[in-house]
């Protein structure tokens, strides 16, 4: 079955705008009614098929009294939903949970990870995490725990994904909150391994130059929707939709493979860090 046409920003805006209603306890006939719509017209906007203006959808976020922030988002969204890739401005540093690769690891059909300077954020043990965000630069420390916790329900993701990561090896070596922390953390790589829908591909520090020297990624593959690659940085993230794009990333993903040890070797190694 061909994979139909839906950007990433279309799809956040359509969730966004069902959990709008879904939170007024009435259901869209009810809503419409009210505005005086038919209720395919609340359908139509919600499924990206348009047939509504920007004041109209200001209208029906009023109906559902959404929360300020939420309709402004909603709003900002609304002009670009048929437009692929975005590029999100997240001011000084990124978002507690970064909304847009949350929902997406979630509908995910599969995930292939490559991380260059610390383990994903899926994998990370609540130690871990939290040494990570505390030398952040731009991270208040009243933010850090809630971000801790953020981080930790992003692992839901891993139940029902089939996730590749490429890990460096020098990554493993990194002793992130000190020994004792990066023990328990690859305990917990070790267990995570044993999942048969997880994979752990190593990255040799005799590899040498391989193709995935040109920075992170998360590649995302859907059953339902076009591919799409993830990029985040310090106050910023891409997201990259465009098909020749995104199989360029591909590329880099059968590069990593031949660079990688094999899920065997890889877990051996894994095993042999504990001590």
């Amino acid at each position: 079955m061909p994979k139909r046409f839906s950007t990433v920003r279309g799809r956040e805006f359509g969730e966004g705008l069902r959990a709008a209603i879904a939170a007024t306890g009435m259901t869209s006939r009810q809503i419409a009614e009210l505005i005086g719509w038919q209720e395919a017209k609340i359908s139509d906007l919600v499924n990206g098929k348009g047939g509504a203006t920007e004041l109209e959808l200001a209208l029906l976020l009023g109906v559902c009294r959404t929360p300020a922030q939420e309709r402004d988002h909603l709003l900002s969204l609304f002009t670009g939903t048929g437009v692929k890739g975005w590029w999100q401005e997240h001011g000084a540093c990124a978002p507690i949970s970064p909304r847009t690769l949350v929902e997406h690891e979630r509908l995910a059909k599969r995930l292939f990870s490559w991380q260059t300077m610390l383990l994903h954020g899926t994998l990370q043990v609540q130690d871990y995490t939290r040494a990570v965000i505390t030398v952040c630069a731009n991270v208040p420390d009243d933010e850090i725990e809630v971000r801790v916790e953020a981080r930790v329900l992003r692992q839901e993701a891993l139940r029902g994904l089939k996730a590749v990561f490429f890990i460096p090896e020098s990554v493993l070596l990194t002793q992130v909150g000190g020994p004792e922390v990066m023990q328990e953390q690859l305990r917990h790589l070790d267990k995570l391994a044993a999942r048969p829908n997880l994979v752990f591909r190593v990255v040799p520090l005799g590899a040498g130059a391989h193709a995935g020297m040109a920075g992170s990624f998360d590649l995302l593959t859907f059953d339902k929707y076009e591919d799409a690659v993830f990029l985040e940085s310090e106050n910023s993230s891409l997201i990259i939709e465009a098909p020749e794009a995104v199989k360029a990333y591909g590329r880099i993903v059968e590069g990593l493979q031949l660079a990688a040890l094999d899920a065997e070797q890889s877990k051996e190694l894994i095993k042999k860090l504990l001590t």
